[in-house]
């Protein structure tokens, strides 16, 4: 099982996510937790028409994190 990165923007009608580590994987809600399942779904959905296409499933490298500095 692989774990990828995953980044959440907000947008004016909702929340819009992407995997860098999975170009074109690529999904929208209207709540945070809407596209976190969304995600979850596009995320399965893209490994397997990689794995159909015999593509080569590419190691998870991406890393994100907060980092608190003063205003």
């Amino acid at each position: 099982m692989s774990e990828f990165a995953v980044i959440y923007e907000k947008t004016p009608t909702g929340y819009s996510a992407y995997v860098p580590d999975l170009p074109g994987c690529i999904t929208t809600g209207a709540t945070l937790a809407e596209t976190q399942a969304n995600m979850a779904e596009a995320i399965t959905g893209h490994l397997a028409v990689m794995r159909e296409y015999g593509d080569p499933i590419p190691a998870p490298t991406t890393f994100a994190e907060r980092v608190k500095v003063p205003a």
